[in-house]
């Protein structure tokens, strides 16, 4: 399955809150933003020897640079805990978002370093004026197969932001919702922040399994 995450966009999750980027993007068109945020994203990945290598470090600083403002990662986690997250603290909710953020920055950062010239295809954009929540579609040519590559973006005040993706057929959120729903079940709200905190622990160290 880890070949299937070897693109720039998957980094958009690892997203907490919006900044200011250093490359301004239109967020008022979905289609656009996807568009223009890959190409900055593979661009600047293609020209950095450090974030080929997996340095952390320059991956997160990458994400925090590039994708952050564009993104609604608490959404994501969010819908990921359902109606857990009512039952959650604030303090909680925070923490919960973190480490689900920092788990996907360490799962995926070896994909991120492998991004070199893979095709991306944009399927024909479909929306209503409005539409408040939309698909962006598209297809990702990787060592000669093609892989659905889809994002669900909502509209806010400040402009579009992306809560989900889609990898043939698999969409983030509901991929991670069974096994929140689990450990909540074991040890509540903060079973799962142990879970996490543990499984980041571990990648930190460079086990895997």
């Amino acid at each position: 399955m880890k070949k299937f995450f070897l693109f720039p966009l998957f980094a958009m999750f690892f997203a907490l809150t919006g900044v200011a980027s250093a490359q301004s993007v239109d967020t008022s068109n979905p289609d656009a933003l996807i568009k223009a945020v890959t190409q900055q994203v593979m661009d600047q990945i293609r020209n950095d020897k450090t974030i080929q290598s997996g340095d952390i470090g320059r991956i997160t600083q990458l994400v925090n640079e590039k994708i952050l403002p564009y993104t609604d990662f608490r959404r994501t986690t969010q819908l990921a805990m359902g109606r857990n997250w009512r039952a959650a603290t604030p303090e909680q909710q925070t923490q919960v978002v973190e480490q689900f953020k920092t788990l996907l920055i360490r799962t995926y950062s070896g994909a991120l370093a492998q991004v070199r010239n893979q095709q991306i295809d944009y399927k024909p954009f479909r929306a209503n004026p409005d539409d408040t929540d939309v698909v962006v579609r598209s297809v990702v040519m990787n060592n000669g197969q093609p892989i659905e590559l889809d994002y669900r973006l909502y509209k806010t005040p400040q402009g579009w932001r992306v809560y989900d993706i889609n990898v043939l057929g698999a969409w983030l959120i509901q991929a991670y919702q069974q096994q929140f729903q689990e450990k909540i079940q074991q040890g509540g709200v903060d079973g799962l922040i142990q879970f996490l905190t543990q499984r980041n622990q571990q990648l930190a160290s460079g086990k895997t399994s």
